[in-house]
């Protein structure tokens, strides 16, 4: 297989076509965004069937499509758990706060848990957590992007790959200045049915390969170098069975945190629809995941692990390889420009969620005191766009390094989900469940709970010390783990609790009583939209 599979001037004028398809759609959007609520919540103008196409288009990631593709191929079984972990999460989600946080909240995570809490502290600590989570989530699909639109345009060396990024970085800002999320949800819908729809014709496509026999195809990639017994990533040691163990915790619980899959919940009318959407993403989600442990052998089995891991991309080229493999310069073209228009729409919705939560949680609550008035919301709506722009250039500089380094996309964002399961659900469940919680409870479980994971992350083997870290030549790693979650959310979950019975403000028992009420029923949560 040639080290650039396919022609540079096709797979170009594919993505192209879909740039433009993408923009086209954005434009068309973007002229009914006059107020907050447009910006935000897209004018709570989708159904539960479009919101949960939208939602699988916005969690079926880089990650989702290159990353545990990449990871199945390579690890065999131990790179299927990324995808249990990201499905079971959704029940979390489902069960415990989509229909809770459409009742009570208007636009972003920090209107919910900053209900019955003093606004400026909890503001300020739920905004600073979702541009931490973003920010993070963003670095994995800014490399999976380079990593590809390398592999695909034959290009190499840090200054052509950094350019890539650049241009990601670039289009995902214009995204979200034009669309805001009602162009972005759009985007997410369509993104999601084609990556569906290829992920689907790719899957037929390997299993006629072995005469629709699922027993031949395994066979076929063991006999390659892919792993079928558990334990190639997982079950080396003590240490790696630990991390198993913490990976599960992130995934489980970190869906349920992370701020931009819970900013799609407030562009439904009711809560009946975050319901809906909640469970209609569960049908496309699994099922795509089901579809992804077929994409894995199959590349393992047709392409190898070994030039998987040998060709630009590394691990993360899997699924363009396959694509390659099974129909040529066309599929992979396609399947490759899918995979980018699923980058940009994730990113979209990420810069659109950290910009708002500026905007709305600082700028205009904090700053601005919550004055509501036309000129206010334009003022805020401004900000949120500059936002886009600064959040836009700190993804493009620590994408350009998180690429060089080569790590799998599938793992970036479990290292995002880690982050949010530790800092935002902790808080969000307290909120809504516990009558004692505080102001001090919030702040010392978002900022305790976020602290302590990234400052576990930066201390980690993901960093320095290892091969595959961002910084493989120096080595000042002192926790073993590579993902934290085993020890940062259960301190965040303690560190909520000894916040709120170590306080001396009086828990405000009206404002639960309300929330309570609200969340349940919905009494009231229109009102609150509304103003």
């Amino acid at each position: 297989m040639p080290e650039t599979p396919g022609e540079p001037v096709l797979n170009i004028a594919i993505f192209g076509a879909f740039v433009v398809l993408t923009l086209f759609i954005t434009f068309r959007a973007s002229r009914n965004n006059s107020t907050a609520a447009d910006y935000y919540a897209a004018g709570r103008s989708f159904t539960g069937t479009q919101n949960g196409t939208a939602i699988a288009g916005d969690y079926l990631s880089a990650a989702s499509f290159l990353g545990i593709a990449g990871a199945i191929a390579v690890n065999g079984y131990d790179g299927f758990l990324f995808s249990i972990g990201f499905l079971v999460a959704w029940l979390v989600a489902l069960l415990l706060v989509a229909e809770l946080l459409r009742n009570t909240g208007r636009f972003t995570m920090a209107d919910v848990l900053s209900f019955r809490m003093r606004q400026g502290p909890v503001r300020m600590a739920a905004a600073t957590s979702t541009l931490v989570v973003s920010i993070f989530y963003l670095l994995a699909q800014m490399a999976g992007a380079g990593g590809l639109v390398a592999l695909l345009l034959g290009v190499s060396g840090a200054v052509a790959e950094s350019a890539v990024v650049f241009v990601v970085g670039a289009l995902m800002i214009a995204y979200v200045l034009i669309g805001g999320m009602r162009g972005t949800t759009w985007v997410q819908i369509v993104k999601a049915t084609l990556l569906i729809i290829g992920a689907l014709v790719m899957t037929v496509l390997v299993l006629a390969k072995f005469n629709f026999n699922l027993s031949s195809l395994l066979g076929s990639a063991a006999e390659a170098g892919s792993e079928l017994e558990p334990g190639a990533a997982y079950g080396l040691n003590g240490t790696t069975k630990l991390d198993f163990i913490s990976l599960a915790l992130a995934l489980v619980l970190g869906t349920a945190g992370l701020p931009h899959v819970l900013m799609r919940f407030y562009t439904v009318p009711t809560s009946k629809d975050a319901r809906k959407s909640v469970v209609w993403a569960i049908w496309l989600i699994g099922g795509f995941y089901l579809l992804s442990l077929v994409l894995g052998y199959g590349a393992g089995a047709l392409v190898g692990p070994e030039t998987i891991l040998a060709s630009p991309g590394a691990v993360n080229s899997a699924a363009p390889l396959l694509a390659y493999e099974l129909g040529g310069t066309i599929l992979l073209g396609v399947i490759s420009a899918v995979a980018f228009a699923t980058i940009l729409a994730v990113v979209a919705g990420l810069t659109i969620t950290a910009s708002a939560s500026f905007a709305h949680d600082i700028y205009a609550t904090v700053l601005k005191k919550g004055a509501r008035t036309e000129t206010s919301e334009r003022d805020e709506v401004r900000v949120a766009r500059i936002t886009a722009v600064v959040i836009g250039a700190i993804a493009i500089v620590l994408g350009i390094l998180v690429l060089r380094a080569g790590i799998n996309i599938a793992f970036l964002v479990a290292l995002a989900f880690a982050i949010a399961a530790s800092a935002n659900l902790p808080t969000i469940l307290y909120t809504l469940f516990w009558k004692r919680f505080t102001t001090q409870g919030a702040v010392w479980s978002i900022y305790g709970g976020l602290i302590i994971c990234v400052g576990l992350i930066i201390f980690s083997p993901v960093v320095s010390g290892d091969p595959a870290a961002v910084f493989p030549d120096t080595d000042f790693a002192w926790f073993p783990l590579k993902n934290p979650g085993l020890v940062s959310i259960p301190a965040a979950f303690l560190l909520g609790y000894l916040g709120s019975i170590m306080s001396k403000e009086k828990p405000n028992e009206a404002k639960y009583a309300e929330l309570e009420v609200r969340s349940l029923t919905g009494a009231g949560a229109e009102a609150a939209v509304r103003h």
